[in-house]
């Protein structure tokens, strides 16, 4: 069997899987996308659009317009590779979408949806204490579906990582639509039982307590700024306290650089807020295999996300047997059972973030049945070899045939 994945950066939310169905099963694949390196055993297909949107074009299709250049670029690479003939199309509908290789294959098309705009309660108006989105971008908002509604309508199936992210889909499309999250290796990502305390170029003091926090970018989406008040005030009530933040200085979704006057979203809300750093450290990317060591020393893992998809740090965190505290949005609460596995506050109660950290920080022991809880849930739902198997009977649903060997094995 030969399945082609396409997404336009590389390994992405497939290289799990297309590793998997090369190693265990014996299949063939192949993999499109325009940004990348490479795996073993799994075939290369680079495409690179030759145009894109341009200043002129509307505000509003711009989206639209990038992703007709890069869909077009895919087919273009594609149909000058006769070698590539697929059983099944595995397509991530974004940036690129497989909307035109119905006109190269016969082959049943499965698109993996990430996230459908809303205008309202959704991630966009969720932020109510920051300036609102302006009319233009409310609208884009709406078109920026466009390519994703006709992925919905061409595919023979689909899937999401989330309810809540299903959810967000058009009621007529449901039906079409199934929740399967990406999986996450448990064997990689497991508490480690003496953590080092020593994080990038950092010296963690043996006495110290160690709070957390991990995003791909410091925005309001992911609320960065809503988490350094946080900080900010357990550092100034617990002298014992280091806090690292992982991740980039920048903004890698919303629309906060609207109103952020040309400064990073960190650089805009530290310029309002004079805040101590001399305990909050700000580590930027690590290795994973560094973040495991970080997910096992936290005393405290903080998350918090507007309505928008769920992150995969915070997955790896509860994992890892991280006591994670939530916001309560739904993303979150789809995984966090309050006082179960973790525990859930209001987005923008300040203050009960920091009495329920306060309260971990004194006895952290305490919490110890929530963090095995925690690592429990990963476990039982959202290992890769469960995650996997849903996959595997979404294809055979399709009539791509699958083995008998199963994906739980070693």
């Amino acid at each position: 069997m030969h399945v082609l994945f396409v997404h336009q950066n590389f390994p992405a939310q497939f290289g799990q899987i297309a590793n998997h169905l090369v190693r265990k099963h014996g299949w063939q694949c192949t993999f499109a996308s325009q940004h990348g390196g490479e795996i073993e055993g799994i075939g290369r297909v680079l495409y690179e659009p030759r145009s894109g949107a341009r200043a002129e074009t509307n505000f509003c299709s711009r989206t639209f317009e990038n992703q007709i250049w890069n869909s077009t670029a895919l087919f273009d690479a594609l149909r000058s590779r006769p070698d590539v003939q697929p059983d099944l199309i595995v397509g991530h509908s974004g940036m690129v979408s497989t909307l035109y290789l119905r006109e190269l294959y016969d082959a049943p098309i499965i698109n993996y949806f990430e996230f459908f705009y809303r205008t309202h309660d959704s991630d966009i108006d969720f932020r109510v204490d920051l300036p609102p989105c302006d009319t233009a971008t409310l609208l884009r908002a709406r078109t920026r579906n466009a390519m994703l509604l006709l992925d919905l309508e061409n595919c023979d199936a689909g899937y999401a990582p989330t309810v809540f992210q299903q959810s967000q889909l058009p009621a007529e499309f449901q039906p079409k639509i199934r929740t399967i999250f990406d999986g996450i290796d448990t064997e990689f990502w497991k508490p480690v039982e003496r953590p080092s305390r020593r994080v990038a170029a950092i010296d963690i003091p043996s006495d110290h307590r160690v709070l957390t926090y991990v995003s791909r970018g410091m925005e309001s989406m992911r609320g960065f700024d809503i988490f350094m008040q946080i900080a900010d005030r357990v550092c100034r009530e617990r002298q014992d306290v280091t806090v690292l933040v992982i991740g980039e200085d920048r903004i890698a979704y919303g629309g906060d650089a609207r109103f952020t006057e040309g400064k990073t979203f960190k650089e805009w809300f530290l310029s309002k807020h004079p805040i101590d750093l001399s305990r909050i450290h700000f580590v930027g990317r690590v290795r994973p295999s560094e973040l495991v060591q970080v997910f096992s020393l936290s005393d405290v893992h903080l998350y918090l996300t507007v309505p928008f998809t769920l992150s995969w740090s915070l997955l790896n965190a509860m994992s890892c047997g991280a006591l994670a505290i939530g916001s309560d949005t739904a993303p979150v609460r789809e995984l966090i059972e309050d006082g179960t596995n973790g525990l859930l506050v209001d987005f923008f109660q300040i203050d009960r973030w920091v009495e329920l950290v306060l309260q971990v920080l004194d006895d952290p022991a305490a919490f110890d049945p929530l963090r095995k809880a925690a690592r429990q849930t990963v476990l039982d739902s959202y290992t890769l070899p469960k995650c996997l198997d849903k996959m595997l009977a979404l294809y055979r649903e399709l009539g791509v045939g699958v083995d008998a060997h199963s994906s739980t094995d070693p």
